[in-house]
């Protein structure tokens, strides 16, 4: 597609499918899915909403092109390594990707067209599992086991009313100001030798329980 000059004399930067995706992501990313519609993001672009269709076909195929996009940026399970620490690597990737852009977490699974990035890390994930010694019906078992805690718990995190350690302490100050200790014993004692204690991030409890179900599932398969 050739360049065209815009009235103020600068060249416009062509229209391709990958810059109409990637828009349409920063858009997700500001504004949340629901706000995102072709009319919005071609005025983002600085195009007439009909040039977009010949770069996606429609609001069906922009999604599909988002979701794999988000899919690429997420580390395949690593070679080299043990599966343990491979599907760690790769489900800690996972989330930081999720919380870069919460919007995906309920699509990341519902493409009835998935694309090259998101067959590719699919076939990956069996691949390691297969691999580790994994009989095809628990591959399938430790797949959706582990994805639905990632996405479970990158939904949770992002719907907390909090998102620094500074606004946790302070609402957890709040807490114990606004309700008695002593009717909430176990909520305060949390709340005081715990979250107030330094360093803490609800974002550490991720790792805790993903290595649970790593080392349960090793204890399936070893069994098995």
């Amino acid at each position: 597609m050739a360049t065209r000059p815009d009235p103020s004399g600068e060249a416009r930067t062509p229209l391709t499918r990958e810059r109409v995706l990637r828009t349409a992501i920063t858009l997700a990313d500001q504004s949340g899915i629901a706000s995102l519609s072709m009319r919005k993001l071609a005025q983002a672009l600085g195009v007439e909403a009909m040039s977009l269709y010949n770069h996606v076909a429609k609001k069906d195929d922009l999604l599909n092109g988002m979701v794999d996009l988000v899919f690429g940026e997420i580390g395949l399970p690593p070679e080299g390594v043990d599966w343990k620490t491979a599907m760690r690597q790769r489900a800690i990737s996972a989330r930081a990707v999720l919380t870069r852009h919460p919007w995906a977490i309920g699509l990341m699974e519902s493409r009835s067209r998935p694309g090259p990035s998101t067959l590719r890390h699919h076939n990956a994930v069996i691949g390691c599992l297969r691999e580790a010694g994994f009989s095809i019906a628990m591959a399938a078992h430790a797949f959706s086991l582990i994805d639905s805690y990632i996405y479970g718990f990158a939904q949770q995190q992002i719907s907390l009313p909090f998102q620094s350690p500074k606004e946790v302490a302070g609402m957890a100050e709040g807490f114990l100001r606004q309700f008695p200790a002593e009717a909430y014993p176990h909520l305060a004692e949390l709340t005081l030798q715990h979250v107030l204690k330094p360093g803490y991030d609800y974002a550490h409890e991720f790792e805790f329980g993903l290595d649970l179900i790593l080392d349960g599932l090793e204890r399936v398969r070893d069994t098995a």
